[in-house]
């Protein structure tokens, strides 16, 4: 008012000031009537709310009851009991389907009352355990009247639940198993329901729906258009339940969803060892099985109805539970326009970041919208079917890479299997065999390509195939064709009654085996002639040799008249030829003797100087000093005290002195050789050196193979060092022969001075 000119013209500060409290009064008059008609607006709104609580509470009520009713009217007892630990049950069903006649229902839970004894303690026990460890159980029991009752208790949220009827119906059949049941919970009910088989096979219906089947024939769905009813489907594993509801006045939100039609069937839908869930058209959760919460691993107590499925998703996503995607967003609209369908739909396969793999099968709920959900853990079907994929590709494999032909043919002649090899040895084409061919047309195949004899020798094995008899055994052989070809073939019966012939070819090794076996006839054919021969030239020599050195002594002594200087030196190079002849003889005999394994040893204990002179003497003879010249300068070096040696005397003097006349003929004529004798740790060693050329590489192939030829003077060392080695590894001794530095050889032998002897040389 003072801002106003005409005011503040007309009006002093006394004025305004009296009128403020009006103005206050006006102000808070307005505020009154503006509260008043807020509060009225919430009063209202609060009202609806209530009305919409009280009609949504009504409709749950009426859920109940009728599901009691359902309960009641079947044929069987349930009993839930609210908490597994504490809390009177509550019991549902007529008692005439369990207990005697008279008895009350709640008699029930006296088990003693209408079980046998031994029976009543076990499902007193079962009870026990369900309620405080929510372990399920189905038993069978005897009852007091001699009825047979199932017993089926299972974990229900906090509680838990028991279901007891008797497991014969009026006319005395039995009937245990499910679709039994499911037909018991659909007798009572007041609206039509059937269950359908294959092919809308009409499997059974309650008598509300053959009532409405007589007035109009037709299948679930016309019965439903034709009398104005609802439809609702769900497929069970026996088939598929067809329940038709008449319409009933349902609030807005409950008619959206129009899934309390389903509320009825959640024990069935709970039975179910496939994961479930239903949502209604808002994404709110209607029901969902136990399965369903152990395949995502969630709370059962967290599953709440009306639960929106954007929740569950992101939960799972949080646990980690989804497939892992870039856009998680954009995979949920997706999956989320399953609420839209208008039939079934089979999504793509979801792959868990657990390993997990779950197929996922969303349908519409129901003609208020709303969806399904089945889900399917393909994670063993797909781990067996890539294991099974595996194996045989492996068998391919290795069945591909034998060298054997494999042919496996079923019980009705047909190839099952086979590999290329197989092909190969029979000329088979390859086209033919990767048709399954039967054996006749193996038959007819094998007779265009080996003309000769193919046919005859494949209808021998068709006899094997075909044979069913059970007492069979197993067959193999040999198979030689026209053609030259030698096969080995198997036929093996296999555990389910296929036959397996395998076919190996032993054409190469056949020959090889024969010419073995040829060339070996011969070799013991010729050692044989050998022996002979040794044995009969050996002894026919012996004779004239022994003339020979007989003559020539008489000529040396004079006794046929004096010899000039000439003919002494002719006189003694026949005595030395003949007495090295004489050696070599000897050698030959022994030698046989051992390759024979009947050489054998005569061990005494020896003088070893007395040992050597006796073939230092030898020696002598065989290496006389003809015309004044020296050919051997043998210096010997021995102890004065050697232990005794056990050993066969004869055999040491024809080891040393073979080493000696060697080490002579490997030198040059007058050279030095050494013959060394010591002990040392219980053996005696006696080592033979000499000044001679570096002929170390034929001494050591003399000693280890009898070589056949060595150069001019030496050739004859090659038997006496065989000799050596023969007799040495008799005594259980070695021989070890080396070169010196800078001309000449070493030869070692080691023998035991007491041991066990070997009764062959090597």
């Amino acid at each position: 008012m003072t801002a106003a000119p005409a005011l503040s013209q007309g009006l002093g500060a006394p004025a305004v000031l009296g009128a403020m409290p009006l103005a206050i009064v006006l102000g808070a008059g307005a505020f009154a009537l503006l509260a008043v008609a807020l509060v009225r607006r919430v009063l209202r709104d609060d009202r609806k709310a209530l009305r919409r609580a009280a009609e949504q509470v009504a409709s749950l009520r009426a859920a109940v009851d009728e599901y009691e009713a359902l309960l009641s009217g079947a044929g069987e007892i349930t009993i839930i009991w609210g908490s597994r630990t504490a809390g009177s049950p509550k019991v549902l069903g007529p008692a005439s389907a369990v207990l005697p006649a008279g008895r009350r229902v709640e008699a029930i839970l006296d088990y003693g009352l209408w079980l046998a004894d031994t029976d009543a303690a076990a499902l007193t026990t079962s009870v026990d355990a369900l309620r405080r460890s929510g372990q399920a159980f189905d038993l069978v029991l005897s009852g007091r009247d001699g009825r047979q009752v199932r017993a089926m208790g299972w974990p229900l949220g906090a509680g838990a639940a028991m279901r007891v009827r008797a497991m014969r119906d009026q006319t005395g059949a039995p009937r245990t198993d499910r679709a039994s049941d499911l037909e018991a919970m659909l007798a009572p009910l007041g609206d039509p329901a059937a269950l359908l088989g294959e092919s809308n096979r009409l499997i059974y219906a309650n008598s509300a729906y053959r009532a409405l089947a007589a007035e109009r024939r037709g299948a679930p769905a016309q019965l439903a258009e034709a009398h104005g009813l609802d439809l609702i489907e769900i497929d069970l594993p026996q088939g598929r339940l067809a329940l038709l509801r008449r319409p009933r006045t349902m609030p807005a939100k409950a008619a959206a969803s129009g899934n309390e039609g389903l509320a009825h069937l959640s024990a069935i839908i709970d039975a179910l060892a496939t994961p479930i869930a239903i949502f209604d058209a808002n994404r709110g959760l209607v029901q969902c099985n136990r399965a369903y919460a152990a395949l995502w691993r969630l709370d059962p107590n967290w599953l709440k109805p009306g639960l929106d499925e954007r929740v569950i998703l992101d939960r799972l996503r949080t646990m980690g539970m989804l497939p892992a995607e870039p856009d998680y967003q954009a995979w949920r609209a997706r999956h989320l326009q399953s609420y839209s369908l208008r039939a079934p739909r089979e999504s793509e396969p979801w792959y868990l970041p657990d390993g997990r793999v779950v197929q996922v099968i969303s349908a519409p709920a129901g003609p208020y919208g709303g969806v399904i959900y089945v889900f399917e853990d393909m994670t063993d079907a797909l781990k067996l079917k890539s294991q099974h994929k595996t194996q045989i590709d492996v068998q391919r494999s290795t069945l591909n890479a034998l060298t054997e032909g494999v042919a496996v043919f079923g019980t009705n002649g047909r190839l099952t299997l086979s590999n290329p090899r197989l092909s190969t040895l029979w000329k088979l084409p390859v086209n033919l065999l990767e048709a399954n061919p039967h054996i006749d047309q193996i038959v007819e195949a094998v007779a265009r390509a080996l003309p000769e004899d193919g046919a005859r020798l494949w209808r021998d094995l068709k006899r094997a195939i075909v044979d069913l008899n059970p007492t069979r055994t197993d067959q193999q052989g040999r198979i030689t064709r026209a053609d030259g070809r030698m096969l080995d073939y198997a036929i093996t019966r296999l555990p389910d009654g296929q036959t397996m012939m395998t076919f190996v070819d032993v054409t190469e090794s056949a020959n090889y085996q024969k010419m073995l076996t040829e060339r070996n006839e011969a070799l013991v054919t010729a050692d044989r002639l050998k022996d002979a021969f040794v044995q009969n030239v050996s002894y026919e020599l012996r004779s004239p040799l022994t003339n020979i050195i007989g003559f020539a002594d008489i000529l040396a002594s004079g006794g046929a008249g004096p010899l000039n200087d000439r003919q002494k030196a002719y006189t003694e190079y026949i005595r030395a030829s003949s007495a090295q002849l004489g050696v070599l003889i000897d050698n030959i005999l022994d030698l046989a003797t051992v390759d024979a394994g009947i050489a054998e040893l005569r061990p005494e204990l020896q003088d070893v100087p007395a040992l050597i002179e006796t073939a230092r003497a030898g020696l002598a003879a065989t290496f006389p000093e003809i015309d004044g010249e020296k050919p051997l300068n043998l210096r010997i070096v021995v102890p004065e005290e050697l232990p005794p040696l056990l050993a066969d005397g004869t055999r040491i003097v024809q080891i040393l002195y073979n080493l000696l006349s060697t080490a002579a003929r490997f030198s040059e004529p007058g050279g030095l050789v050494t013959l060394t004798v010591i002990s040392r740790g219980g053996r005696m060693l006696f080592t033979v050196e000499d000044d001679g050329a570096k002929t170390s590489e034929e001494m050591r192939a003399a000693l280890s193979e009898r070589p056949d030829a060595l150069p001019g003077r030496q050739r004859g060392a090659g038997l006496g060092l065989a000799i050596v080695r023969s007799f040495v590894h008799l005594h259980g001794g070695t021989i070890s022969v080396e070169r010196r530095e800078p001309r000449g050889s070493r030869v070692v032998v080691s023998l035991p001075l007491s041991a066990a002897f070997s009764s062959a040389a090597e």
